[in-house]
């Protein structure tokens, strides 16, 4: 996955005109030359993983007269280093600032939480998915920063997946039936990436697998049920995916993947992630 330029340009913009206003930097205005020029260097100050950082430099020329060169990749471990080489005019700079810190900071933390939860289920078959649980107006920032941390991405939105929750299926007069209904009506939409249900019990499982369904999301389940509900599933289709939810840290994340999931959901590695540690730093004299 990318980030579209353009996306990152709107991004940028929206994030300079909310500092800038109707009168622009006045600090860097009334403190320096129009045609001051300098060097600043971005410096990751603690240990993560990069995000965001390319999409940036690619966007890069919405601010006049700066340019970028990344040093360190998205997707790469970094420890108290220089990531990137900002050079240009000083008043640019300063006004791109905290826009791109900001970004980086915020996609960087996913990045980090997320390859924290990859690393614990290293060694299974488990993958670390996300979920719909992002910064409002930054979904696509946030899916790129899960994939940067070794993460899988769940759907993007209502639009492109079908998952029938429990708000969904009470509407249901019969479990069976009706979604099979609903789920053939829904195979009809083009470029329909999945159809995936969630249930809370083993009894609700065993009705889901006897319809087309790709994924059965198993809400809240012990590892005891997860381990029963695997055999139940290889017994009726194996290839039906089976997602964990449900009270998942760093914790329990490795007990879960050991019973045999095929990918667990994750919201805490967007809802939850600790923004990475990253300044800009005069490199100039």
């Amino acid at each position: 996955m990318q980030l579209p330029t353009e996306y990152m340009k709107a991004l940028l913009q929206r994030c300079v005109e909310e500092d800038g206003g109707l009168h622009g930097d006045l600090t860097s205005n009334s403190a320096i030359a129009m045609d001051d020029t300098g060097s600043y260097a971005f410096h990751v100050r603690n240990h993560g993983t990069v995000a965001g950082l390319q999409p940036i430099a690619e966007a890069i020329h919405v601010f006049e007269g700066i340019d970028l060169t990344v040093l360190r990749g998205d997707g790469e471990e970094v420890h108290d280093e220089q990531i990137a080489v900002l050079t240009g005019n000083t008043r640019s700079m300063l006004l791109a600032e905290r826009p791109m810190l900001n970004i980086l900071g915020h996609a960087s933390g996913v990045a980090t939480a997320t390859r924290k939860f990859v690393r614990e289920v290293a060694g299974t078959q488990c993958s670390i998915c996300d979920t719909r649980k992002t910064t409002p107006g930054l979904r696509l920032l946030d899916k790129y920063a899960v994939l940067c941390g070794g993460g899988t991405s769940h759907r993007m939105g209502l639009h492109d997946a079908a998952l029938y929750k429990d708000n969904h299926l009470i509407a249901l007069t019969s479990l069976q039936s009706d979604l099979a209904s609903a789920i053939a009506e829904v195979r009809k939409v083009p470029d329909l990436q999945f159809v995936e249900v969630e249930v809370d019990t083993l009894e609700q499982l065993t009705q889901v697998l006897e319809v087309d369904v790709d994924i059965v999301l198993l809400d809240n389940m012990s590892n005891e049920q997860l381990e029963q509900a695997i055999a139940i599933r290889d017994a009726a289709n194996k290839k039906v995916l089976l997602e964990a939810s449900g009270g998942v840290d760093l914790d329990t994340v490795r007990g879960i993947a050991e019973t045999g999931v095929d990918r667990i959901s994750v919201g805490a590695i967007t809802h939850h992630a600790n923004w990475l540690d990253v300044g800009l730093d005069s490199i100039d004299g």
